[in-house]
């Protein structure tokens, strides 16, 4: 049988794709058959460790060191790697958290915080989802075949978090974009979707999860009683990306181990 998930000739780009769940997407696209995997993140090295373990799965993989909040950067050096690669077809806006440092640590009250401190939630996971989607969609209408754009928000945007409250209000806003971004491209045959996430195992919350009690009382909240891993998320990534959701565009999944089900 046709393997409906099959990625085969395709060029995608996946940021922040240094760790966790970009770097399993990359992973997962790698095996089944992504010809080419643009691998961008902020720390080159950890971008090019990636990179090997793609190529060692067979598919082609070019590093793309760029802090996505750097919109002149980000654009120089990924019309590079997409001339280099041939053209682009899928765009994963996965970075996120609070940009460059895994760690989010312990934060005030939104009302103590100053205009000043936002920028970091803002920065990466709003205007990085923009600047990399304003770069990529004119790469992927050139390249002719249409395509598709996933972009990884948080439950935090759908249902809010007390103590994350810019995140969540970026998040949300990726959503929005989302929304409005999948109007604006589908006459290019491009689609756009969202995938929410709640905790995932992944290396900025590996200090809040080696608390057993506090993991513990977080998981009274999820249907599913386990925290997400990678291969969660990667596995709707995969399927948003691909010719199986070929009539889906403009929605939001949440993968989130029933954390939330309101819509």
């Amino acid at each position: 049988m046709r393997n409906i998930l099959s990625l085969e000739g395709r060029i995608a780009l996946i940021t922040g794709a240094g760790q966790g769940v970009g770097r399993q997407t990359a992973l997962h696209f790698a095996a089944n058959g992504c010809a080419t995997l643009l691998i961008n993140d902020f720390h080159a090295a950890r971008a090019g460790l990636v990179a090997e373990e793609v190529q060692a799965l067979g598919a082609r993989a070019i590093v793309v060191a760029s802090d996505i909040t750097d919109y002149q950067n980000l654009s120089t050096r990924l019309i590079g790697a997409v001339a280099e690669a041939g053209g682009l077809h899928i765009l994963v806006n996965n970075a996120g958290n609070a940009g460059p440092t895994s760690e989010i640590g312990e934060l005030p009250p939104f009302w103590e915080t100053e205009p000043a401190e936002w920028n970091r939630w803002l920065a990466t996971n709003l205007y990085g989802v923009m600047n990399a989607s304003r770069i990529a969609v004119p790469l992927i209408i050139k390249t002719g075949a249409g395509g598709s754009i996933v972009n990884v928000i948080s439950d935090a945007g759908r249902v809010g978090e007390a103590n994350l409250v810019v995140y969540s209000a970026a998040k949300a806003g990726a959503a929005g974009f989302s929304r409005a971004l999948a109007k604006g491209v589908a006459a290019h045959g491009i689609r756009v979707n969202s995938v929410s996430l709640a905790s995932i195992n992944t290396p900025g919350l590996q200090n809040m999860l080696s608390d057993e009690a506090l993991v513990k009382r977080m998981l009274k909240q999820y249907i599913v009683r386990r925290i997400g891993e990678p291969t969660d998320a990667a596995n709707m990534i995969l399927f948003l990306a691909s010719e199986a959701a070929s009539w889906i565009s403009g929605q939001t999944y949440p993968v989130n181990g029933g954390y939330s089900t309101s819509q």
